[in-house]
């Protein structure tokens, strides 16, 4: 969202609704340069004039043209194209030497045609990965947050955040954005009251919240004094090798945050708690999936203590996330490579953040307390043709230019995973991508698993030698969790 300097060319690709938007937007301001002309596949748009600026077209065969042209930028404005229609418009520009490419976001994140500015970003790998998102009516879905305090634990995280940008055009009365990285909150604080000012969505009140839900004492403290209607519960450590480097504080900060956030919910009257999981959970092989399954137990269990609706949405990976595959894999080709994958045949579910979190909101608002909720994701993505073609994006060739290395698979990663396992049993629900998830048997009771893995994880002087220890918290998580195995020199601290 960097300005551009007075005298800067812009095409507008798309003269719908966004492109005339945003064209009128850049003429007001003033400060961002012109918009030279608009560019169109539509025959009845072509040769036409809107606001004065001239539609030109078809977008393929003008394109060329323009390499004679100083231009200096592309505008992509049509936010209901597939993904396969961006690759082409993609590569069409990038044959045209435009300086710069930015792009408007989904039709699911642009509410009732209201298309800004600030909304334009430089487009990225992730926009032209995976199938096309599903559309959603942002506004429909979240007209169930309409004049209520809204909690975001983990807003200053890749899906956190999402959200609370899409939350801004709820209606709701609060937003809480809740984190324990002051950082984080700031940059995220800052965003969504600059989007405010640019018009985006509704003008509800921003609140950050610094503060650590492993302490339970403040977690219940915090939310009587918010007294939230709904939360959004996205913070986690999320990292697998870290995680079985550091399971102590993995469990510690998963398993207990999410504990004490439950209990304080249900002691504040909190009405509705969505708990965001992963496919790690699923016959979980690492402690960052053991955390998270133990933890929708939690949430599960939740619903039975009162009237509130606790609920679970499962999903995989979403592309672009802080620590993920594809930052570290741009990170790699831009240095010249190469790059690493694990294994030549992992593959990964995969969706963009934008449409996790929309789908998040929707289910929130659609689902019923106790139910485990599974994100349709598609088929996987091999890592490595992820790779490749995140090389191609570039403007390389794979292995010719950028090598691609395996390095192996590290420890608690599995080559394939699974949203749902052999004791649960997934059905479709009337809203696409969203499915249910059947279980056989009730979620297992947690308490006497927490008070076994309590004085691992926080200080107890009658247990002091359990404390830290992380080899005894290995047998506890191995004891209840099969896959879970136990290696054979897991030190104790």
């Amino acid at each position: 969202m960097a300005e551009r300097a007075a005298g800067s060319r812009i095409y507008i690709i798309g003269a719908g609704f966004a492109g005339t938007a945003i064209a009128a937007e850049i003429r007001a301001k003033g400060i961002f340069g012109e918009v030279v002309a608009f560019l169109d596949d539509d025959p009845a748009k072509i040769g036409s004039r809107i606001g004065g600026i001239p539609v030109l077209g078809p977008i393929g065969d003008v394109v060329l043209l323009l390499r004679k042209t100083p231009a200096d930028e592309a505008l992509i404005a049509l936010p209901s194209a597939s993904r396969e229609k961006l690759k082409d418009l993609y590569q069409i520009l990038k044959r045209a030497d435009f300086s710069k490419i930015r792009i408007l976001p989904g039709i699911s994140q642009i509410v009732e045609g209201a298309a800004h500015l600030i909304l334009a970003r430089e487009i990225d790998p992730q926009d032209l990965l995976t199938r096309s998102p599903v559309t959603i009516n942002l506004s429909r879905s979240l007209s169930y947050l309409r004049g209520r305090r809204v909690l975001i634990t983990g807003a200053g995280g890749s899906i956190g955040s999402e959200l609370s940008r899409q939350l801004l055009s709820g209606g709701a009365l609060r937003l809480y954005l809740f984190g324990h990285g002051e950082n984080s909150i700031y940059e995220i604080d800052r965003e969504l009251r600059m989007l405010q000012e640019e018009g985006v969505g509704e003008k509800a009140t921003i609140v950050p919240v610094i503060g650590d839900l492993k302490d339970e004492d403040f977690t219940r403290f915090i939310l009587r004094r918010l007294k939230a209607d709904v939360i959004f519960h996205c913070a986690a450590y999320k990292h697998v090798p870290l995680s079985e480097a550091n399971p102590v504080e993995a469990i510690r900060n998963n398993v207990f945050g999410t504990r004490n956030l439950v209990e304080a919910a249900l002691g504040a009257g909190t009405g509705r708690f969505v708990f965001i999981s992963t496919d790690k959970a699923v016959d979980p092989g690492c402690v960052y999936g053991a955390s998270k399954r133990i933890a929708e137990e939690i949430v599960l269990a939740a619903s039975k203590k009162g009237s509130a609706d606790f609920m679970v949405v499962r999903f995989g990976n979403v592309l672009g996330s802080r620590g993920s595959i594809v930052p570290l894999f741009q990170k790699q080709i831009l240095k010249g490579g190469p790059v690493t994958v694990t294994h030549p045949e992992a593959s990964r579910f995969f969706m963009t953040i934008p449409e996790a979190a929309s789908l998040v909101l929707q289910a929130g608002g659609v689902g019923a307390g106790g139910n485990l909720y599974v994100l349709d994701m598609g088929e996987p993505l091999n890592i490595k043709e992820l790779a490749e073609q995140m090389i191609r994006f570039y403007g390389f060739e794979p292995e010719k230019d950028i090598p691609i290395v395996s390095i192996g698979l590290r420890p608690g990663e599995k080559l394939t995973e699974n949203l749902w396992d052999c004791a649960e049993k997934m059905e479709t629900t009337k809203y696409r991508k969203i499915n249910r998830i059947i279980q056989d048997s009730p979620p297992p009771d947690t308490e006497d698993l927490l008070e076994k893995l309590k004085p691992v994880c926080f200080f107890d002087p009658s247990r002091q030698e359990q404390y830290r220890n992380r080899r005894i918290l290995r047998e506890i998580l191995s004891s209840a969790i099969p896959n879970l195995e136990l290696p054979a020199h897991e030190p104790e601290y």
